[in-house]
């Protein structure tokens, strides 16, 4: 038997092959349009069981092998499973879009009353038929046929985004054959890529476009030459050659544009957000220019300090490494000082024990499970003897795995209507620092921070108690998805919480006290610098999903480019094109654009939320039970705003933010 028509709970990639793709999504298809047909003809009284439940069902078997291919793709990319992808992303996507605009399940929605239903079934209601109104389900019947065209389209051209981002990365090499033009570069980076080199079957040094190989390079690397080849390197992927995405940047712009004109709204960015917390993309424009205008005059501050101490005019691959140096100089602080004390074992292992303290959960490791590639481990997670979740954790880059990190939710379980509970299953991946032939994987600090963003996610997912898959888990609004994951980076700074995991690999004992006390100072170092990083990001999104319009000539790369520069002080060269490998924006019909200003929206959210841990105790069990009873377990049962409120008592302020990044004084 195809073992995608039937995902178990522990997936065995062992038996799922690259062929079982396209006739077991398609049977699946038909499957979900069977049950979808059988709610559309039922003759009897409307009720939530028979026609919302039973809609929130309808596709389970199709989403969970989807999740499978999905990740396979992020994870283990190989021709044969890209051209599986494409012969079946059309098909996908056309169903799915054509759920909202089947006209007799819309009149079946419509059928059903509030009467009797409880506060979650009434939102349930309610917001699916907000959903079907605005993908289109009162549209006439042409208007429909054209937004299905839409929709399928753009799932292809995000697809092939995505893929020439990869593509382009794993196409760029920077070889360096002698080790003395490797002066700065921490040891560790530099046995790195001899080893890469030599997996390559090349001698010397091989640099890549990987995190774990550039980042060190144009923070450390003394030679001025290489450092501006890696970062051009990386901030020209797909620009040119057979990987160029900007054809399909216009192409993706014009039909999301001509999607939201379809639908009623002025920008696709209004489109987007209706049902988020901004609403509107004024609003997310006018939040993102607030933090820009509190922001602007310390960044400026931070360059003109910069540039003193460089005593030169900066190019763009100058600001990590002078910047790490006067960080030094400032704080005598190092950050390669840190990396022994976060060996990623012990990393990962202290999370989950400060995650028992605080949530009340264990995670435990399962050896002999089955994973798609060495190295991968998959642990459960346990509640009051009770397993509520699983999850494989992949840690480490390859050139089949797509850059950057992220969660998936694989399957999505909860409360049962026989009363049990089902456990939800996900995967955390990340680039880190791998490990050498002589020592464990030790991480920065900053990849510590995303590991633990990443675990927020899967602990948003797990922790779910939501009976609705549709409302459980991370399935909120994205400007609310990003709380649960900003606010564990917090306890990467505390050190009552860096005890638990940051451990010397060797001796076993904990930060220095003297090193913790330069890491918490330098911590504002640079922060508005990293602020309007972000706000550059979050800006040059809502323009391109506000202002662009198709029958105009213009450069879109130009008008980025154009954009971002307010953002940095430094005058970009000529050939960048960071937004033609921005998948954040362009790998999917939707994903983050018009959204990217979320990561800051939730910011706000993170800092204000942790204050109360801050105040109550770091390691406060009982608060961070409260957390996960008001936050984590309820999903998107209630509003974002009123879940905030109701663990903190009161709306969300700037405040705590700005104090975070030495932008306000703390009371």
């Amino acid at each position: 038997m195809n073992p995608l028509l039937r995902v178990p709970f522990e997936i065995p990639f062992d038996r799922i092959e690259v062929a079982h793709i396209v006739p077991a999504v398609r049977e699946l298809i038909a499957e979900s349009k069977a049950n979808i047909t059988a709610i559309e003809d039922f003759a009897g009284t409307r009720t939530f069981a028979n026609t919302l439940s039973a809609l929130d069902e309808s596709t389970v078997n199709l989403e969970n092998a989807m999740a499978v291919v999905r990740h396979m793709e992020c994870v283990s990319n190989s021709p044969e499973l890209r051209e599986a992808v494409q012969t079946i992303d059309p098909e996908v996507s056309g169903f799915y879009s054509s759920i909202p605009l089947n006209a007799k399940l819309w009149t079946a929605i419509q059928g059903v009353t509030e009467d009797g239903l409880n506060r979650l079934e009434k939102r349930f209601l309610t917001k699916q038929l907000d959903s079907f109104r605005r993908h289109g389900a009162e549209l006439d019947p042409e208007l429909k046929a054209r937004l299905l065209e839409i929709d399928v389209e753009l799932q292809g051209l995000c697809t092939k985004f995505s893929q020439n981002v990869l593509d382009a990365t794993n196409a760029f090499e920077l070889i360096v054959e002698e080790e003395s033009r490797l002066a700065g570069l921490p040891e560790n980076a530099k046995a790195a890529a001899r080893a890469s080199a030599e997996a390559k079957g090349k001698a010397g040094y091989r640099f890549t476009l990987q995190a774990p190989s550039f980042v060190p390079v144009l923070t450390y690397l003394d030679d001025t030459e290489i450092r501006r080849k890696l970062w051009e390197g990386y901030n020209e992927r797909a620009t040119e050659g057979p990987y160029d995405n900007r054809h399909l940047l216009r192409q993706v712009l014009t039909l999301r544009r001509e999607k939201a004109l379809l639908l009623g709204y002025f920008t696709f960015a209004d489109f987007v957000l209706a049902d988020r917390m901004a609403q509107r993309g004024a609003i997310a424009r006018e939040f993102v220019h607030e933090l820009e205008k509190a922001t602007r005059d310390r960044f400026l501050e931070e360059h003109e300090a910069l540039k003193a101490f460089s005593n030169q005019e900066l190019d763009p691959w100058d600001v990590g490494y002078y910047a790490e140096k006067q960080r030094q100089a400032l704080y005598d602080f190092d950050e390669e000082a840190l990396r022994p004390y976060f060996s990623v074992d012990r990393v990962v292992a202290g999370m989950f024990e400060l995650c028992e303290k605080l949530f009340g959960i264990e995670v435990r490791y399962i050896a002999d499970a089955k994973v798609y590639e060495p190295g991968v481990r998959y642990n459960e997670i346990y509640s009051d003897g009770r397993m509520i979740g699983a999850f494989y954790a992949d840690w480490f880059p390859r050139e089949s795995k797509r850059g950057g990190a992220w969660m998936e939710a694989l399957r999505t379980g909860g409360p049962q209507p026989d009363g049990t509970f089902a456990p939800h299953l996900g995967v955390i991946c990340g680039n880190m620092t791998p490990p050498m032939p002589d020592q464990p994987a030790l991480l920065t600090h900053r990849e510590v921070e995303t590991i633990f963003h990443e675990f927020g996610h899967l602990l948003h997912h797990c922790l779910s108690e939501v009976p609705l898959r549709s409302l459980s888990g991370t399935n909120v609004p994205w400007d609310f998805v990003e709380l649960p994951s900003q606010i564990m980076e917090n306890w990467c700074w505390e050190r009552e919480s860096l005890d638990f995991f940051a451990r010397h690999h060797q001796t076993g004992e904990s930060i220095p006290e003297e090193l913790f006390q330069k890491m918490k100072r330098a911590r504002t170092y640079r922060a508005a610098s990293g602020q309007m990083r972000q706000l550059g990001f979050a800006t040059v999104d809502l323009v391109l999903h506000t202002e662009f319009v198709p029958n105009v000539e213009m450069d879109l790369v130009s008008l980025a480019n154009g954009v971002l520069q307010r953002f940095t002080p430094i005058a970009l060269p000529e050939k960048y094109g960071m937004i033609l490998g921005f998948t954040h924006l362009f790998s999917g019909p939707v994903g983050y654009a018009a959204g990217y200003y979320s990561y800051k929206w939730a910011e706000v959210l993170d800092a204000d939320a942790f204050s109360r841990f801050k105040e109550e105790g770091v390691l406060n069990g009982t608060v961070g039970r409260e957390y996960r009873e008001k936050i984590l377990a309820k999903g998107n049962s209630e509003e974002p705003r009123d879940l905030f409120r109701s663990f903190m008592g009161r709306d969300a302020t700037q405040n705590a933010l700005l104090e975070r990044i030495g932008l306000m004084e703390a009371p």
